[in-house]
């Protein structure tokens, strides 16, 4: 029985371990923020909030404009062109 609890405490203690190294880097150093691709930005068009990393970037009059996907990018271009 104490073999049992003793493993299965060690368990629980390794993954919490683990996580915490896991999520550990996935940040910057020094500052603990998120790395610049995690940060969510607002699609214009949709409203939706995206991930930096997997945006479809968009300049316009030097702002730089963040969008879900290609047929946003789109329809923004469209409405800027109106």
């Amino acid at each position: 029985m104490y073999r049992l609890l003793l493993v299965v405490s060690l368990l629980a203690l390794l993954i919490y371990l683990l996580r915490n190294v896991f999520r550990g880097s996935k940040r910057k150093e020094g500052g603990g923020h998120p790395v610049q691709g995690d940060q969510m930005e607002q699609d214009p068009v949709c409203k939706v909030f995206i991930p930096r990393g997997s945006a479809i970037i968009r300049q316009v009059d030097a702002v730089t404009h963040y969008f879900c996907s290609q047929t946003c990018a789109e329809e923004f271009q469209k409405q800027q062109r109106s």
